[in-house]
C-alpha cells in the first residue's frame, strides 16, 4: 500500500505523540527507507512545470522549506516524494542543542505550528560530511539549498564571520545558499535585518563564494513581521550585495486571531494563519523589485489555492513545511496537480 494511502491511519497516531517526537520518528522513517516513498507524482517531472532560474533547473516549483530536515538526514526521500527542490538546515557553523523542550507545538484548530527550536542542529561539519557522501552517489537529482543561520554563542558583532564559516564548509555542496536572519528563536538574530548588517554578512559570504569552482546563488530570508519599507530596504541591500533574490517569509511572532490558546507560548507561528501576511509581503516586494530577482514564496501553504496565490503574487518557486505535516505524503502531488492545471 502506498504511503499516501496509509497517512489517514498514521496521522491520528502521530498527532497523539509529542510534536517533536512525532517529527523525529517521521524523519527517521524517511531517512532509513526513502524508497518507501518512491513514485511521488507523475507531475513532479512534467516538463511543463520545470522552472529555470539562478542557472539551475527545477523539475517543478514546489520545494521543501528549511526547518524540517535540519541536518540533511533524509534528502533522497524528499526527492522521492515529488519535491522539485529541497532546502536543508537551518545549519549553524557550530553544533548546538537548541532551546529547552518542549519547543514545538501543534495548533490543530488553526492548522498551524509554533516552534521555538533555536536552530538545533549537528553543525556545518556534520552536514558537510553527510552531503559529501550524498554527492558522491549522485544525490540529489534536484536542486539542493542550504539554509545558514548564526550560532547562538557567536556575538552579534561577529555574525558575519560566523555565517562565513558555515558557508566555507558547505557552499561547494549547495546548489544555492540562503542566509537566514529572520528566525525569532535565536536571541538578537532578527536585529540583523538591517541594511548595514545584511550588507556586512553578505559581503563576508561573497568573498569565499567567488572562490568556488562556480559561485553559488545567494538568497536572503526575511520575516513577515518587518514593515514593508524595511523589508524592501533589506531586499535592495541584498541585491546590491550580489544576492540572486529573497525567500519570503519566515515564521511570525504575531499570534492574534488564533482559535487555539497560546498562553505561555513563544516562538514562530507557521501554517494557515501566516498565509495572508506572508503573501502580501511577497507581492509588495515583487512590485518594488520588479521581475528580475528570484523570489521563493513560503508561509501558510495548506491548500492548492494557497500555492497558486503565492505564484500569482510573484513567486518563482514556493516552499512548504506545515502543510506537509498536516497533509502528509499526498500533499505535494495534490499541489502539483493544481500547478499543472494552472500551467495548461
Amino acid at each position: 500500500m502506498e504511503m499516501s494511502h496509509l497517512w489517514p491511519l498514521l496521522r491520528p497516531l502521530l498527532f497523539r505523540l509529542d510534536p517533536e517526537r512525532a517529527h523525529d520518528l517521521a524523519l527517521g522513517l524517511l531517512a532509513r527507507w526513502p524508497r518507501v516513498f518512491a513514485g511521488g507524482s507523475a507531475d513532479a517531472r512534467d516538463p511543463d512545470l520545470a522552472v529555470e532560474t539562478m542557472g539551475l533547473r527545477f523539475p517543478n516549483p514546489i520545494g521543501l522549506a528549511a526547518g524540517l530536515d535540519k541536518n540533511a538526514a533524509a534528502v533522497p526521500a524528499w526527492q522521492a516524494l515529488g519535491f522539485g527542490f529541497v532546502e536543508v538546515g537551518t545549519v549553524t557553523a557550530l553544533a548546538q542543542p537548541g532551546n529547552p523542550k518542549p519547543r514545538l507545538f501543534r495548533l490543530a484548530p488553526d492548522r498551524a505550528l509554533i516552534n521555538r527550536m533555536g536552530f538545533n542542529n549537528q553543525g556545518a561539519e556534520a552536514m558537510g560530511q553527510r552531503l559529501e557522501r550524498l554527492r558522491a552517489c549522485g544525490q540529489p537529482q534536484i536542486p539542493l539549498g542550504i539554509n545558514l543561520g548564526k550560532s547562538k554563542v557567536t556575538p552579534a558583532d561577529q555574525a558575519a564571520t560566523d555565517y562565513r564559516r558555515g558557508f566555507e564548509r558547505l557552499g561547494e555542496l549547495a546548489d544555492y545558499v540562503v542566509v537566514n536572519v529572520s528566525s525569532p528563536n535565536t536571541p538578537g538574530l532578527r536585529d540583523l535585518q538591517r541594511v548595514d548588517e545584511v550588507t556586512r554578512i553578505l559581503d563576508a559570504i561573497q568573498t569565499p563564494n567567488q572562490r568556488l569552482s562556480q559561485a553559488r546563488p545567494i538568497l536572503l530570508k526575511l520575516a513577515p513581521d518587518l514593515a514593508d519599507a524595511d523589508a524592501i530596504a533589506c531586499a535592495e541591500a541584498a541585491l546590491q550585495a550580489g544576492c540572486a533574490g529573497l525567500v519570503l517569509t519566515n515564521t511570525t511572532i504575531r499570534f492574534d486571531g488564533l482559535k487555539s490558546p497560546t498562553d505561555g507560548l513563544s516562538g514562530g507561528l507557521s501554517g494557515q494563519p501566516l498565509l495572508a501576511r506572508s503573501t502580501a509581503l511577497l507581492r509588495t516586494v515583487r512590485q518594488a523589485l520588479g521581475p528580475e530577482p528570484v523570489l521563493i514564496g513560503v508561509g501558510g501553504i495548506m491548500e492548492p489555492e494557497d500555492a497558486l496565490a503565492k505564484l500569482d503574487a510573484g513567486a518563482d518557486l514556493i516552499q512548504v513545511y506545515s502543510g506537509l505535516i498536516y497533509g502528509g505524503p499526498a500533499f505535494v502531488p495534490t499541489l502539483l496537480k493544481a500547478v499543472r492545471r494552472r500551467a495548461s
